[in-house]
């Protein structure tokens, strides 16, 4: 299930690279869940692609997640895709940030971090070098220690954590997936190395079990490489 909402606009990236990687895909609106589609049981797999939903006026991916918190409906329906041990779910940009926005009803992502306003306070699209990290998440692996280089595009995708508390657990679960890094493969906070100013140089996160995982670049813009 490939989920969009107004104004997202990388489904189709999205779509091209899910369909090369073996998977067969629906287009599925926000506008239909709840109405004409009562629940995510044909599918295995949700992908939220990035964009701008609702123009990011209303808090970008947080604004679209809202709208599932904030309704009972909704939220059955996405809490028992979400639970169900044998799915998996992935977030791209806005997507990450609409994850990360759900990440109370998803088991092992309660610590998870926001993503908010770039350090640089502006809207950033550069290539950036991604180092892949140790973690559960089903989508890397086998690839820790890789080196990717990555599109990415983003006004919000600053990783910021409730306290150092919340950092430390998070850090010690080894829930981070990938992070910016330099030319010696070192996480950095060095500008635009790492374009936001994310804490740890953090660029994407996993929950507990790998199955739900959340990332700020756009490797979808890249997989032909």
């Amino acid at each position: 299930a490939l989920l969009r909402e107004q104004g997202i606009n990388g489904h189709y990236d999205m779509a091209a690279a899910l369909m090369e990687a073996g998977f067969e895909v629906d287009d599925l609106h926000m506008s239909e869940i709840g109405k004409q589609i009562t629940n995510l049981d044909d599918y295995q797999g949700l992908v939220v692609p990035g964009g701008f939903s609702y123009g990011d006026v209303l808090g970008a991916g947080s604004g679209m997640s809202s709208t599932i918190t904030f309704n009972k409906d909704l939220k059955k329906i996405f809490s028992n895709f979400l639970e169900n041990d044998k799915n998996f779910a992935l977030g791209i940009c806005n997507g990450c940030q609409f994850m990360s926005g759900l990440n109370s009803i998803i088991t092992g992502a309660e610590g998870w971090p926001q993503f908010t306003r770039n350090d640089s306070d502006q809207y950033e699209c550069r290539l950036v070098q991604l180092k892949i990290e140790e973690s559960k998440s089903i989508f890397f692996d086998g690839m820790a220690g890789s080196r990717l280089i990555v599109p990415v595009a983003h006004g919000e995708g600053r990783a910021q954590f409730e306290s150092n508390k919340s950092f430390d657990k998070f850090s010690e679960e080894k829930l981070a997936v990938i992070k910016y890094c330099d030319d010696e493969s070192s996480p950095t906070q060095n500008y635009p190395l790492n374009p936001n100013g994310s804490k740890d140089a953090i660029a994407g996160c996993t929950s507990k079990d790998g199955r739900i995982t959340a990332m700020m670049p756009h490797p979808e813009r890249a997989f032909l490489n």
